[in-house]
């Protein structure tokens, strides 16, 4: 009898991670109301997609812990290691609430482009932490990734402002300064939690590691629920979370945590980056298809370059897999067919 094997490695990961990306700015784009806003609590909403990757995380360490102690054990026993995670946690809380309020701005095309802005930084921590030096090539694509994006957002103000508005104005807005903090926060967080996956905790086992920084995450959005007076209608809100579209985005957020961190795992911060970017033809024809949103000269040319940029980086990637740990090398998937 011939045996069929299936193996999900790095680089299906690695296309698989794209689409579910894509949907999360396509969900919340058209989960808005009219005038742009939502009619649900945002931060319940990134609370319950943190709960839920916590589940997920600590239900498949129990199913695979063999010999490894058990979740409250291994808690406590690596305790300074769920200490370390709140640094990479709150960042990514930042980040995850700051993406509805800059969705509600930008359309999901411009959103990512403009988040293309943190390869720069990306890479500047990447050689901090890793030690890790960047051809001259890989800066070049760098610098005609970050190209594209001024280039979309030059865009994106013109078709927004008025006659009478100061295009610079537009540019440089508050929602500008919003999702370039939100760049940054992006950029800590994966390279920071990109340092602890693969030295501090390169022993620790993914899922483990996967539910400090969700525990961790849980803990910081409950703070900002509290903070911002909500937590008090926690089971009121809930009422407005029953629609499909909601559900859809909380459970695509899941599906991209858990994803992620395996990205993160075998490859690195940058290469990850760099797929982010190939969502950009994507989500510019479905939005254009779904939402009827003009895809403009400036949007192709903006496209054009990322695409080069990202064929320039793939000739030359940078090499920063962890070969410390045999165990973390094995598929993270089989399906075998007999």
């Amino acid at each position: 009898m011939s045996g069929t094997r299936v193996v999900l490695t790095d680089h299906v990961i690695k296309v698989l991670r794209v689409p579910y990306l894509e949907n999360a700015s396509v969900f919340v784009t058209a989960s808005k109301t009219e005038n742009g806003g939502y009619d649900y609590n945002t931060t319940l909403v990134v609370f319950l997609s943190e709960f839920l990757k916590l589940i997920i995380s600590a239900t498949f360490y129990t199913l695979k812990r063999e010999n490894k102690p058990h979740i409250f054990k291994a808690i406590a026993i690596n305790y300074n290691l769920l200490l370390l995670y709140f640094i990479p946690s709150l960042l990514y809380c930042f980040y995850n609430n700051l993406a509805f309020i800059n969705l509600s701005h930008y359309d999901p095309t411009s959103y990512y482009i403009l988040l293309q802005f943190r390869v720069v930084l990306t890479a500047l921590l990447f050689q901090f932490l890793f030690s890790k030096k960047l051809t001259s090539m890989q800066w070049i694509s760098l610098v005609i990734l970050t190209l594209g994006c001024m280039i979309k957002n030059f865009d994106a103000a013109t078709v927004q402002s008025d006659d009478d508005t100061d295009i610079w104005l537009q540019i440089f807005n508050i929602y500008f300064l919003s999702i370039n903090f939100q760049n940054f926060c992006s950029c800590l967080a994966g390279t920071y939690n990109e340092y602890l996956l693969k030295t501090k905790g390169s022993n620790v086992d993914i899922f483990l590691q996967n539910v400090f920084m969700y525990l961790d995450s849980v803990i910081c959005n409950l703070f900002i629920l509290m903070y911002k007076g909500e937590l008090g209608n926690i089971f009121r809100d809930m009422e407005s979370l029953k629609d499909i579209t909601v559900v859809l985005i909380t459970v695509n957020s899941a599906i991209v945590g858990i994803v992620t961190s395996f990205f993160l795992k075998n490859l690195n911060s940058i290469l990850k980056t760099y797929a982010s970017a190939l969502e950009l033809i994507i989500t510019a024809v479905v939005c254009y298809i779904l939402f009827h949103i003009v895809i403009t000269g400036f949007t192709i040319i903006s496209i054009c370059l990322v695409s080069v940029a990202v064929a320039m980086y793939f000739k030359n990637p940078v090499n920063n897999t962890n070969i410390s740990n045999d165990k973390d090398k094995q598929p993270l998937l089989e399906i075998v067919t007999d």
